[in-house]
């Protein structure tokens, strides 16, 4: 009987010692645990978004779908967070930047410059020599609200680093306090490009600032908008790029009444003179 009691008091023991054991051990596990998870998170687990990001998306109603898909890319967000997005055809070295609705409320720009993007996909002979960097809507969230500012209520037109510039609430306390005019910046010191075509409206004519008049003129001959010198604006992307930069850049004013056509419709009024500016100098065919 004694030596039953002592074998079953040596086996509490040992089972006593065991559950110690798996204590402490499942307590070193959780503690490893809490401490190492935010190293795994802040050392790669965890990767925050990275722009720009790729999307595809379809193509426009009643447009014949392109030989290559539409794959747009993220440069961005705007200030309520909707996507800055782009798309970059061709690769090569003589590159065009044309970007629409800088301004929210000037609408006519977006569907015209997707029915480019889809053109030139169609059209593949254009891209010879070429890099094609399309902004279809530079400012989301005024063309969701159908403003010409943004979210914080200041014009991206005025928001670049300029000589001329003005520091205030409707452009900006600073130069590109904005990240909408941020990813324009961005883009361009990174595609380098060769001219610039930013659509507008209502004005109804091509302006131009820098090194710009040959291509205004170019451009003029494909299409009814007059050429007519509205002058470089404080801080605009106009100013920036063609006078701080040296770059020829076209601010393409469309008529007011284009906001109701279609993009077939704009496409006929004004893509011949968009791809002349693609392919200049040469002509279009």
């Amino acid at each position: 009987m004694t030596k039953t009691m002592s074998a079953i008091n040596k086996n509490q023991s040992t089972l006593l010692e065991k559950s110690r054991f798996i204590g402490i051990l499942t307590g070193s596990t959780i503690l490893k645990v809490c401490v190492l998870f935010p190293i795994i998170v802040f050392a790669g687990c965890y990767q925050p978004t990275e722009y720009p990001q790729i999307v595809i998306t379809p193509p426009t109603p009643g447009v014949p779908a392109p030989a290559i898909p539409t794959q747009y890319r993220i440069a961005g967000t705007s200030v309520q967070g909707r996507p800055i997005m782009y798309t970059v055809l061709g690769q090569g070295p003589d590159v065009t930047l044309i970007l629409a609705a800088i301004h929210g409320n000037e609408s006519a720009g977006t569907p015209l410059v997707r029915r480019l993007a889809e053109h030139l996909k169609q059209s593949t002979y254009l891209l010879e020599g070429q890099t094609v960097v399309l902004i279809p809507a530079a400012n989301p969230d005024g063309g969701a609200y159908n403003t010409r500012y943004n979210a914080n209520k200041v014009d991206l037109n005025r928001n670049f680093a300029t000589e001329n510039r003005i520091n205030n609430m409707e452009f900006g306390r600073m130069a590109l306090s904005e990240p909408e005019a941020r990813d324009i910046y961005q883009l361009i010191r990174q595609y380098n490009p060769d001219r610039i075509v930013s659509i507008h409206q209502p004005m109804g004519c091509i302006d131009y600032d820098g090194p710009g008049y040959a291509l205004a003129s170019r451009m003029a001959q494909y299409c009814n908008l007059p050429i007519k010198k509205l002058g470089a604006k404080p801080g605009s992307l106009g100013s920036y790029a063609g006078v701080t930069l040296g770059i020829p850049i076209i601010t393409f004013e469309l008529s007011q009444s284009d906001t109701g056509l279609g993009p077939n419709s704009l496409w006929q009024r004004y893509g011949r003179a968009l791809i002349a500016a693609i392919v200049y100098p040469k002509r279009v065919e």
